[in-house]
C-alpha cells in the first residue's frame, strides 16, 4: 500500500501518522509538502493533526487552499481514500469533501485527554478491524473539535450510515457527559457518501503502540493495509 501524508506548516502529528502507517504496512509513506502541486501515486492520502497555519483564521480554512489540496480533492472525487485526523478533519470540511464544520469546544478550552468512542459500523475500509458497537479509546487534543451541522444534514448522515464514531461512555452508552466538546449527537467522525473519505477528531495514530498507552488505533491502520492494494 502506497500512502502519502500531506505536511502543512503547523502540522504536529504528521510524523506520528507516518510511524503508525509504516508499522502497519512495512513501508514508509511519502511526506508531501502542502506547497507542492503534485502528488505521487497513492492508495491512501492522510491529512494529519496539528494547527495548520497556526489556525489564525478558521481552523483548516487556509490549509484547504494549499496548492496540493487541489490534487487531494481531485483524487478523493476519483475514489482514492482520504483520512483526515483532527486538523485534517477540519481541512476536509473546509475543502468541501465532508459536510459540517468544526467549531470551538463548548468549554472554550483546549482539551487533551483520552476519550471512549463507539464504532458505529465495521463494514468500511477504516473499521473492518473492529466489531460493530465496539468501544475504543483514542486521545483527543483540540480546541476546535465541536462537530456542527444543521438538523437536516445530521439526519441525512444518520440515515446514510455516515457517522463513523461517537463519543461514548466506557460501556458504549451515548451520553452528554461522554461528549468532550459539544459535538452534535456526540459525533466524533463522519464519512463521505462512498465511505472512502473519513474525518475523525480523535487521534488513532497516538493509540497505535503499547508504549503510547494503547493500541486501539492500530486496528484502523491495519484495516486499511488489508483493504487497499
Amino acid at each position: 500500500m502506497k500512502a502519502s501524508i500531506i505536511v502543512f506548516p503547523g502540522s504536529n502529528c504528521d510524523r506520528d501518522a507516518a510511524v503508525a502507517l509504516e508499522a502497519a504496512t512495512g513501508a514508509p509513506p511519502a511526506m508531501v509538502w502542502h506547497g507542492d502541486a503534485e502528488l505521487p501515486a497513492s492508495d491512501l492520502i492522510v491529512l494529519p493533526g496539528g494547527f495548520s497555519y497556526g489556525d489564525y483564521l478558521r481552523s483548516g480554512a487556509m490549509a484547504a487552499h494549499s496548492p496540493v489540496m487541489r490534487e487531494v480533492v481531485k483524487r478523493a472525487h476519483a475514489g482514492t481514500p482520504v483520512l483526515g485526523i483532527c486538523n485534517g478533519f477540519q481541512v476536509l470540511t473546509e475543502a468541501g469533501l465532508l459536510p459540517g464544520v468544526l467549531m470551538r469546544n463548548a468549554s472554550l478550552k483546549f482539551i487533551c485527554k483520552d476519550v471512549h468512542l463507539k464504532v458505529e459500523r465495521n463494514d468500511t475500509l477504516y473499521t473492518s478491524g473492529y466489531a460493530e458497537g465496539e468501544v475504543v479509546t483514542f486521545p483527543i487534543a483540540h480546541k476546535d473539535g465541536s462537530y456542527f451541522a444543521d438538523e437536516t444534514t445530521l439526519d441525512r448522515l444518520e440515515g446514510e450510515g455516515r457517522v463513523a464514531f461517537r463519543y461514548s461512555e466506557k460501556d458504549g452508552e451515548i451520553t452528554e457527559g461522554a461528549n468532550p466538546n459539544g459535538s452534535r449527537r456526540n459525533i466524533a467522525g463522519v464519512y463521505n457518501k462512498t465511505g472512502t473519505v473519513l474525518g475523525l477528531m480523535p487521534h488513532p495514530e497516538r493509540a497505535a503502540d503499547p508504549s503510547l498507552g494503547g493500541t486501539d488505533g492500530a486496528k484502523l491502520f491495519t484495516a486499511l493495509m488489508e483493504a487497499l492494494p
